[in-house]
C-alpha cells in the first residue's frame, strides 16, 4: 500500500466508524476497500477487524451505566464472547486464502440480510419484552448462544449485532435498553478477543491497521454526534444495498 492507499483506507475506516456508531455494518466497508488496494483477503479482514476495535469501546461506555445491576449476566456472558471470538479468528486462519476468498460473497450477503432483518428483530423483542414471554428460565444458559453467535463474530463480524441481541432476548427478560447495553459489551469483547489474537498471527497489516484505527475512533466521535440528525434505519438500508453490490461483484469476479 501506498500513500493515496492510505487515505482510501482511513477514509473507509472513518465511514465505517461512524456507521458502526449510528447503524452497524462498518465491516462492510472496510473490508472490501482493503481487498480492492490488493490486500489479501483473511488480511483484510483480521487487519479491518484490528482497525475497527476503538469505534467498539466508545459504543461500550456510551451505554455503560445500563449495565448497572446486571453485572452476574455481564460476567456469564462476555467470556462466552471471548471464547467464541477468538475461537471465531482461529478458524479464520485456518480457512487459508482460496477458501476464504469463496466464501466473501456469501458471507457479505449473509452480514446484509443480518443488517436488513434487525429492525424486524427490534420490533420483535420489543412484543415478546412486552408481553412478559421472555425466558427468565433460561437466563443460564445465555452463554450457550452468545458463544455460537460471537464465533461468526471472530471469524467475519458484520451483523454480530443482530445475532447476540436475538440470542440476548430470547433467554434474558429484561428492558431493550439494558440488552442493548449487554450486546454491545459483548460485541466489544468479542472483536477485542479476536484483535488480540490476530496480534500474534502475522496477517495484520500494520501501517493500514493503525491509520484506520484512528479513522475509525473519529468516525465512532462523528457517528455520535449525527445520531440525531441521520435515520439509522436509511444509513442501515444504504449500508445493505452497498453489501449486496458487493456480494454480487465478489460473485462475478470469482
Amino acid at each position: 500500500m501506498q500513500g493515496l492507499d492510505f487515505v482510501l483506507a482511513s477514509l473507509a475506516a472513518l465511514a465505517a466508524g461512524a456507521v458502526n456508531a449510528l447503524a452497524g455494518g462498518g465491516t462492510l466497508i472496510t473490508f472490501p476497500i482493503l481487498t480492492f488496494l490488493g490486500v489479501p483477503a483473511v488480511t483484510a479482514n483480521v487487519t479491518s477487524t484490528v482497525a475497527l476495535c476503538p469505534g467498539y469501546l466508545g459504543g461500550t461506555l456510551a451505554q455503560w451505566k445500563d449495565l448497572s445491576g446486571q453485572t452476574n449476566r455481564f460476567w456469564l456472558i462476555v467470556p462466552a464472547g471471548i471464547a467464541g471470538g477468538v475461537l471465531g479468528g482461529f478458524l479464520l486462519l485456518q480457512t487459508g486464502e482460496r477458501l476464504f476468498r469463496e466464501l466473501v460473497p456469501y458471507l457479505i450477503l449473509l452480514a446484509s440480510a443480518l443488517l436488513a432483518i434487525q429492525d424486524p428483530v427490534r420490533a420483535w423483542l420489543t412484543r415478546r419484552l412486552g408481553e412478559g414471554q421472555a425466558g427468565t428460565g433460561l437466563e443460564k444458559l445465555t452463554w450457550l448462544p452468545v458463544g455460537l453467535g460471537s464465533v461468526y463474530g471472530g471469524y467475519f463480524g458484520a451483523g454480530l449485532s443482530v445475532i447476540i441481541l436475538a440470542a440476548l432476548g430470547l433467554t434474558l427478560d429484561d428492558s431493550l435498553t439494558r440488552l442493548n447495553a449487554l450486546k454491545q459489551a459483548v460485541a466489544f469483547s468479542v472483536n477485542v478477543a479476536a484483535a488480540v489474537f490476530f496480534l500474534f498471527s502475522g496477517q495484520v497489516l500494520w501501517t493500514a491497521a493503525l491509520v484506520m484505527a484512528l479513522g475509525a475512533l473519529v468516525g465512532g466521535m462523528l457517528g455520535g454526534k449525527l445520531a440525531g440528525r441521520i435515520r439509522p434505519s436509511s444509513l442501515r438500508w444504504t449500508v445493505v444495498v452497498i453489501g449486496v453490490i458487493i456480494s454480487i461483484i465478489y460473485f462475478v469476479r470469482g
